[in-house]
């Protein structure tokens, strides 16, 4: 029996071709969800697609600029001629391009925002439109601690998240009459490519901060996803959930 029964429901992940977003997907096919890749990287889309229709589920993988409303617009209309519906998205299309903030280019600070920011806004305009004739839908939003507490050499990056928060809230509202449910979840650190790049001395810095003692996994952040796409969460929304082991307490 599925733990959140995802049965006849069909999601679209941002940014699902990899890390956190794949594990979301793969986690929505496990509780019996059709799931829509989405990327920037085709290839590496059509991959995921394919463990998710090995594990007896409808998926497609397609490339999609978030940043485009045309691409983004395209994404949303194949879905619908496909499966007709859509019940989740996860907002989880993301970059970062750090450095300090009187060292960073105009340009660096205009593609962070783009995607992150933008790029989820793109979508859940294009999602909502679909939902509120629905008259139901869950759209979960990736925000970071970052957007919460700031970090030195991510201005860009933390900006981004906590303009996701807003926007999260602020969504929440205008589609909460339709019974539309609308959270963001904020990761802290989580074990990706991403995070394992930095150095040892920066990851024992930043374990030393967890009052859990470990660092999270991708699945921590999926099984949270999960719940806030399942009807188990229909009295939650507006909600910015922190997923980061006490760090941030």
């Amino acid at each position: 029996m599925c733990e959140f029964n995802l049965e006849g429901k069909v999601a679209l992940v941002t940014g699902g071709a990899r890390g956190i977003g794949k594990e979301i997907a793969l986690g929505f096919a496990g509780e019996g969800a059709d799931v829509v890749i989405c990327d920037v990287n085709l290839e590496e889309a059509q991959a995921t697609a394919k463990e998710i229709e090995d594990m007896g589920r409808k998926s497609i993988g397609l490339k999609t600029d978030v940043t485009s409303t045309k691409d983004v617009q395209e994404t949303m209309d194949k879905i619908l001629d496909k499966y007709g519906r859509l019940d989740i998205l996860i907002n989880n299309a993301g970059i970062t391009k750090d450095g300090l903030v009187l060292r960073m280019s105009d340009e660096d600070w205009d593609k962070v925002i783009a995607v992150n920011l933008k790029g989820c806004f793109i979508c859940t305009k294009a999602a909502a439109k679909v939902m509120l004739k629905q008259r139901s839908g869950k759209i979960v939003n990736l925000a970071s601690i970052i957007g919460i507490m700031g970090n030195i050499g991510q201005a860009n990056y933390a900006a981004s998240k906590a303009g996701i928060i807003g926007l999260t809230k602020s969504v929440a509202k205008e589609l909460a009459s339709r019974g539309v449910c609308v959270n963001a979840i904020a990761p802290g650190f989580i074990r990706t490519e991403m995070t394992a790049k930095l150095s040892e001395d920066v990851q024992k810095r930043m374990l030393s901060a967890i009052p859990l003692g470990r660092f999270g996994e991708p699945k921590d952040v999926a099984d949270l996803a999960l719940f806030l796409s399942s009807e188990r969460s229909s009295y939650i929304t507006g909600q910015v959930i922190q997923i980061d082991g006490g760090m941030l307490m």
